[in-house]
This record gives C-alpha cells, structure tokens and sequence, in this order.
C-alpha cells in the first residue's frame, strides 16, 4: 500500500461548482500511517462574493480572501503536492469531485490515485458513534478541533480522527479484519486497501485474543457474562427516611450538591406508596431531580422486599439516560449492590444464525453491505446484541429486519447459537434484576402477549406518564401502508425476480417435495396480488382526491377521517370488493407457502444450516403476511367498534404516500384490564399532569379507577421564575379568524424579525400549524433583514429534532421554529435559548380524525368535549411548552405568546394558572421590544 495519505478539506460559496460556486478556502495534511508530516493552508480568492450564510458557517469574510491568490495560481502546486498519494477526505465524493472540477477549470490535469472516506471508514469502525458529522466525532473523541467550518482545523482534525481509525482498526481481531477486507472491495471509497494492508500485517505474526473476546463459527464476538446473583442477606437496606440521612446519602458523591426539599418529598412518596401498595400520581416540577427521586427508594424497596421494580419510560433518550447517568451516580453513592437491566422487545436483538448465513450471501447492495460491517465490528463491542446501539442507515434497516431476533419457527436446539443467542441473554439476565428498564411501548407489549420477557413484577413507576393513554392507543393501533405492503411483497417475488419464493420453490425441487398448489399457480397468484395492491391504493388515492374540502385542496397533506358514512359511497364499496380479492389471495398465497413450509420442516435435518436460514426466515416473513392480511381485514372489510379511522397521504405522491390507520377512541379499559388491575403498586410521574392543581384530567384519560388508592402529590419546582423568566403578550396582532394565514404569517414575521434582532437570536418558535411554520419560514427568509441569522425549521431543514437542535446551539444568530414534536423534549439549557416564543395555544385541529371522534365520544355522554378534553390536552401541551426555557437555576429569558386568545377568551387565565407565578407584560411590538433589550 502507499504509505502517504494527503487529507484535504475545502470550503467553498456553495455546493455546485458547475454553476460557477468557488474555493475560499484549502488545507491539505500530508501524513503516513502513524505521523502527521505538513500541512498545506491557504485562502483563495474565489472572484465571486461570499454568501453571509457561508460566512456566517465558516467566519470567512470578504476581507480575508481579497488579496489571497486565485485557485489557477495555487492549482499546479496542490496537483503536484497530491501526486503519489492517497486522496483523504471527510466525505470524500464532495471534496474530490469539487477540485477535479476546479482543476478542469483552470487546465490542470486531474488527481487519479485512491480515495478514502473518513465518513464510511468512521461507520465501520465506530459502528455505535451517535454522528458521522466531523464536528460531532471530533467532540465524541476529544480530538482537537479549534475553528470547525475552517479547512485547516477541519482538515487537521480529518488526519487525527483517520489515525484514531486506523489504530482501532488495527486492533480488530484477524477473523474480523478478513470478512471486512472482502467486503470492503464493494464500497464507494477504496477502503480495501486500508484493511488488505492490516491483514497482510496480521497474518505474519500468532494472534493473542483478547481475554473478553471469543471465535465462535468463524465469527469474533465479545463473550457474555451473567453477573452472579446478589446475595441481599445481610445487606443495610434501611432507607434513608429523614433529610439529614438523604443529604448525607448524595452529598459525598455528587459534585456541587444542592439540596432538593422536592426531591426528598418524592422519593418519600415513592417509598410509602410501595409499602402500602396503593398507586400515586406526582407531578414533579423542572428541576427537582425527578429520576433520582423515584429510583433511589425503588432500589431501597426492591433489594428489601426482593422483588423487581420496572420502570417505564416514554422515550428511549430517557432510558438510555437513566442507565448511563443516574443508576451509574447510585451504583456509587448506595451502600449496597444492584442489579439493573434494560429490556426492549425481541425484533431489537440479532439472531446471530440468522446473520452467520446472511454473510456467505453474494450481495452487493451498499446499505446491506455496510451494515454486514457495521455488525461484525460492533459484534467485538457489545453484550446486548440491541440494534439501538447501533447507527444503521434507513437501507441498513430493511437489511437488519431480515437478520433481527423473531423467535425459533424450527426446533430452537437445532439452533447452532443457542449458547450465544442475545434474546436469551437478556432474559436471563432479567430474572434476578431488582430494576428493570424499559419503555411504553414494550411494556404494553409484554401485558397483552402470551411470550413474556419480563419476569413475574407488581410495581411499576411510569415516567414521562403524561404519553401514557397516547402510547397505549398508539400501541393498539392498526396501519396500512402502500410502501410497506409493496416491499414486503417484493421481498416475496415472483419466480423470476430470485427473491424469497424463488429460494423457496428451488429447495423444495431439491428436496423432491410434493405439493398441492403446484408453482405456477402460486406464482401467478403472487403476481395477481401485486396488481391487486396496487389497484387497491389507486382507488384509495382517487378516493381520497374527491372526499377533500376547499380549505384541504390548498395543503399538500391530507388526513381524512373514514366514517361509516362515507363507507357507504359507491366509491368505497369497489375499494372492498378489491380488498375481498387481496384477502382470498393472501389465504391461498399462505397456504401454499406453509405446506411447502411444513414439509421441508420434516426434513430439517437432511438441510444445510444455509437452507435452515432460509426457513427461519420464510416462517418469519409468513407472521408478517398474515399480519398484512389482517390489517387489510380489519380496515377495509371489518372495522371495529369504537375506533376511529382515517386515511394519511399526500397529494404529490398518490398512491405511494398512502396509509389507512385505525386506533381506539379511548384506552381507559385496556389500561384498566392490562396495566392497572395487574399490579399492586403504580407510581404514575411527569412534569406536566395537573390542571390548575388538580389531577381529575389525567386520571380520567388514563382510566384510573376510583376504587383503586391513589396518593397525589404536587411537587412544585424550585426554580425562581419571579427573576428568571418574563411573559409578553403583544396586544397588536390580529385573531387569526379575523384575517387570511398569509396576513397572519406576514404580522408575525414583522414581530419575529424585532424579536430576534433584540435577542440576537437564540429564539425557539412553537407552531401548532406546519403550513403557518412554512410561511413564517419562507417570509423572514426573503425579508432580507436577517442575513447574518441562522434559520433552521422543521420539515424545511433537513435532519431530526435532535440534529436540528445541535445545529442551532452550534450558531449564535439562530431561530428554531417546530411544530409539535418541539413542544417537549427538547433541552436547550444555558444561553443557547433566551428566547420562547409560542405563535399560537396548542389545541388539537378540531377536524383532526382522533380529536374529532373523542370529541363525538363526549357528546354522546353529554359532556363537554371542549372543557373535557380540548382544552385540558391543550394546558397540559402549553406546560410543556413553557417547560423548554427554563432547565437550570442559572437560565434566564422571556417567553411570548402570540395568540391574543390568552386574554381575550374566558378559558385564557387557564394557561397562565398552569405556570408558575411569574412577571406578565403586554403592549405592542416597540414597548416590547424595548423591555426584552432591558430585561436580558
């Protein structure tokens, strides 16, 4: 291999140089496979202006490029500074591309040695990294990284992080290095000749394993070790009842400790209700430490009385949080040991066989390719065997469904892996824990299934409770997508197309299997199908072009509500006809496939382990035909009672953008049959479940019983919101009933843009409406005032709330604007956000589908669905709302509510009941203005 590298990074006036963007800025690092040698630096005078959204990216001004030299006079001296060298780039294509343009340009000849990405090598060798983004990278590995957005720092930074892959690299076991030098050949950078050259060097010396790793089948994977028992004999389990015992618990571990009064009260009533089994519902303020409030007493309880303690968690963030973070801090501060485990559901975890089999597979696809990779090196890393350490691109994805844990369809000793198997593991592993962590979602899954994970528990603490009656009827619903049900048919295929029936009839020909649904019945019923399908979404989208009102004509996506009227449109009845047809195919379809199935299962043990695969598979791949079947059933054909129905899509993007959902009205009884009546003790915590002190709202939507006993508590926090926080209501904005949206949008915009330039910035914007967002977005883009802001928005910019949120902590001049997922969260602490601005009270669409049907729930018992459900969902969202500002005692700033209904409606002093106590201020947009300048 060539032993120099030169890594190079440029930044440029934008993306396209073939629509005349320019180089601003080069570095070049010339290095070898242990050293950095030089480094080559210059600015460039691109002849062209510097966009100030570039400028603002990189701190490059017009000041600094004006006497540098122009690319054609640097452009002979960097070809030659590049010759005989591996070409090395944090994203390679770009970089690479943009200067072979560069050189064409001024009549330079192009480079033609190797390329390597530090991106695709980074997803190989830190196949659980959180980000492949430099920036993000470089902070994850405490590499240097002084100025990002600038060539030299970016491409010194780019040689370090490559000399850190390297060595890990270089410590991968043998096995592992030989399986990635074979697939490496295949990726879009030439990292083969990286690991060709390692396992040359390997191979020359006997190879020491680390004593935590083991082959097994020709693969390298870490060893499993169950923890021993804990013995909790003799162990001190007096818990700490007085607040002198509890300081003198935390104080000696936790760094600048301060005293929570809120927290000790609830970990008292954590403790007592345990005790007592009765159930408590406590709303914990920002602040008081919540986590550690329910954990330490459910720890205390759990190791005295010896029985598990779940907790459950809406988001996995939170989960992953309280592992690494607050049960790590108890683990050091309790005077005895414990046991914790995280639990998620079986599809989480990998069926090693399943994966051994997938990698003889010749196939070349790059998502699958990389993943096979990215699973072989994490192998070496994890003890779980959970996909959620793992960060798999949305193509690696549909590759680990076919590899993921799904069950034993053949005898499950017959499973060369058995001793190694990751779902057992976390079984066993769950049988002597004293916590077990896990979500909603999985939670739910395990009351309603007849499999169990879990071992046999009766106290359960449900954090992040406010999601509780969401997650459930989200856990209880049924969807229909044409995406969806396309792939998995084409995972299926026709004969021809090679898939898994092709596979599938080849080894029952092989096998001299007789059968009564000859192959080319099947395989005609399986091409009628994927017409069938098809036909069926397009009458859907043609369906759901003439059920649309003016005001949805205007919006790209549409949500429309399947009631048992327009079931009754002709329309709708050739929609069932159809679906009639995709059940009666789906029936023979499966037949055929299972007594194909069930014969060779007879002979599994005549099979190779690769055909043994094979049939793992295929059983798995029938469950989630059946599944498709009965979803088709059950929302065309068979709706049940009390759910309500609508159908998802968008107008540019018929019929593929289509699904038809179904949820229940209401999950009070299957909470009662599934959740409650199982337990003895429930602790039910968030920061947002009371309305104006009282619980009545929450405990009605989740359908806790009256019969059952129920501690409340109210534990406010401890933050100073009298000084931290002011609230302004501008009295000079229009109802937006009053005017059209794009008036509205336009008001709006001309109060942001004052706000921002008196903030500098660091503002976040709550929309209710995605189409007000756009507005907003576009209008304050094109105003031309604010070019030295940074304007991030969701659904516009691209990435997840998470790296919409990094993104706009990393500027000084930036506006956030989100709609529903932002209203909570979200963590912005310290100066990032001084600034909340929430456009409008967060109700619920009132012709929203599920909102419209528990509406019509209410009415029909003669209740008020306004006073009922609307406006309590709406509290509880604007609590959470205002919850983003302020997360630290140290936090200042302002929060602005736009909507004029806060003070104009009866129900308005609602909202500012729900929030603490703090200074309020209206006036319009100058009087405003001036105050925020002198308050922050």
């Amino acid at each position: 291999m060539n032993e120099h590298f030169v890594v190079v990074d440029i930044e440029t006036t934008g993306n396209s140089p073939k629509k005349g963007e320019r180089i601003i800025q080069i570095s070049a690092v010339k290095m070898n496979k242990e050293n950095i040698i030089d480094q080559y630096t210059t600015f460039v005078n691109p002849e062209i202006s510097i966009p100030p959204f570039i400028e603002e990216l990189t701190g490059i001004n017009e000041s600094m490029v004006k006497d540098a030299p122009s690319f054609e006079e640097i452009a002979p001296f960097l070809r030659d500074y590049l010759q005989g060298c591996i070409f090395v780039a944090h994203n390679v294509l770009f970089d690479l591309q943009f200067l072979q343009n560069e050189f064409e340009r001024v009549g330079v000849e192009p480079f033609t040695g190797s390329m390597i990405d530090t991106v695709e090598l980074a997803k190989i060798i830190l196949p659980d990294s959180d980000s492949y983004k430099l920036i993000e990278l470089a902070e994850s590995l405490s590499l240097t990284h002084e100025r990002p957005h600038q060539a030299d720092s970016d491409a010194l930074v780019t040689a370090e992080l490559l000399l850190y892959l390297l060595q890990k690299a270089n410590k991968l076991p043998l096995v592992t290095l030989e399986k990635l030098a074979d697939f490496s050949m295949h990726l879009k950078s030439d990292i083969d000749i990286l690991f060709d050259d390692i396992v040359m060097e390997k191979r020359k010396h006997i190879e020491d394993l680390p004593h935590d790793l083991e082959v097994y089948r020709g693969i390298a994977l870490k060893k499993k070790q169950l923890s021993a028992k804990i013995d909790h004999y003799r162990e001190p389990f007096q818990y700490p009842e007085t607040s002198v015992e509890k300081e003198r618990l935390l104080s000696q571990y936790v760094e600048h400790y301060e005293r929570r009064n809120g927290q000790f009260e609830m970990m008292d009533a954590v403790f007592a209700s345990f005790q007592q089994t009765n159930d408590a519902v406590i709303e914990a303020g920002t602040g008081i430490g919540k986590s550690i409030g329910y954990l330490l007493p459910s720890i205390y309880f759990a190791c005295k009385e010896r029985t598990p303690v779940v907790i459950s968690t809406y988001t996995i963030q939170l989960q992953e949080q309280l592992m690494k973070k607050e049960i790590k801090l108890l683990s050091d501060i309790l005077p005895f040991p414990f046991k914790t485990v995280l639990l998620k559901g079986r599809s989480h975890y990998l069926n090693m066989f399943k994966f051994e089999q997938s990698l003889s597979e010749r196939d070349w696809q790059y998502d699958s390719l990389l993943t096979k990779m990215q699973i072989l090196v994490w192998l070496t890393q994890t003890v779980t065997g959970d996909v959620d350490e793992l960060n798999i691109s949305t193509g690696g994805s549909v590759y680990w469904n076919r590899i993921k844990h799904d069950g034993w369809h053949l005898t499950k000793e017959k499973d060369p892996w058995i001793s190694r198997d990751f779902y057992l593991h976390a079984k066993k592993t769950a049988l002597d824990a004293d916590i077990i962590i896990t979500n909603h979602s999985m939670l739910l899954t395990e009351l309603v299934q007849d499999i169990k994970l879990f071992p046999d528990f009766s106290y359960l603490i449900m954090d992040e409770a406010h999601h509780l009656e969401h997650a459930a009827r989200q856990h209880l619903s049924i969807s229909l997508g044409f995406n969806t049900s396309k792939f998995l048919l084409s995972r299926l295929g026709i004969y021809e197309k090679k898939q898994l029936y092709y596979q599938l009839e080849r080894l029952s020909d092989a096998q001299n299997i007789s059968v009564t649904v000859h192959a080319f019945e099947l395989d005609f019923m399986i091409h009628e199908l994927d017409l069938s399908l098809d036909e069926l979404f397009m009458m859907i989208g043609q369906f759901i072009q003439h059920s649309i009102n003016k005001k949805e004509k205007s919006q790209p996506k549409l949500r429309i509500r399947l009631t048992e009227e327009s079931r009754k449109k002709p329309s709708w009845e050739k929609i069932k006809l159809c679906a009639e047809q995709i059940v009666a195919l789906f029936t023979d379809i499966r037949k055929g496939i299972q007594e194909r199935l069930d014969a060779l299962n007879q002979q599994s043990g005549q099979l190779k382990n690769k055909e043994k695969a094979l049939l793992e598979e295929m059983y798995g791949f029938i469950g989630d035909l059946e599944q498709l079947q009965s979803s088709i059933s059950s929302l065309v054909l068979h709706p049940l009672e009390h759910h309500v129905y609508w159908i998802e899509g968008d107008k540019r993007a018929l019929p593929n953008s289509i699904t038809i959902m179904a949820q229940p009205v209401s999950a009070h009884s299957a909470l009662n049959e599934k959740l409650f009546e199982k337990m003895k003790s429930v602790i039910l915590t968030s920061a947002t479940l009371t309305i104006n002190h009282s619980f009545h709202y929450f405990k009605d939507s989740i359908g806790l019983n009256s019969n059952r006993k129920v501690m409340e508590k109210c534990i406010p926090s401890p933050f100073d919101y009298e000084k931290q926080t002011k609230l302004f209501i501008p009295n000079d904005i229009p109802e937006i009933h009053q005017v059209s949206i794009q008036e509205y949008a336009q008001d709006i915009t001309n109060h942001l843009i004052g706000i921002a330039q008196a903030t500098k910035g660091r503002m976040l914007v709550l929309f209710t409406s995605y189409e007000l967002l756009r507005l907003v977005h576009d209008y304050m883009k094109a105003c031309g005032l604010l070019e030295e802001f940074i304007l991030i928005a969701q659904g516009i910019t691209s990435g997840s709330r998470t790296r919409l949120t990094k993104n706009f902590q990393r500027f000084d001049k930036a506006i956030l604007f989100g709609t529903n997922s932002f209203w909570e969260g979200v963590d912005i602490p310290g100066e990032d956000l001084s600034c909340l601005v929430m456009v409008r009270l967060p109700f619920s669409p009132p012709d929203d589908p599920i909102t419209e049907a528990i509406n019509e729930n209410y009415k029909q018992k003669g209740i008020n669905a306004f006073t009922a459900h609307s406006l309590p969902e709406a509290i509880i969202r604007f609590k959470q709302g205002f919850g983003r500002l302020i997360r630290r005692s140290t936090d200042r700033g302002v929060v602005i509510v736009f909507d004029r209904r806060i003070e104009t409606t009866s129900y308005g002093n609602a909202f500012i009941k729900s929030i603490p106590p703090l200074p309020i201020e209206h006036g319009n947009l100058s009087d405003i203005i001036d105050n925020i300048e002198k308050w922050l």
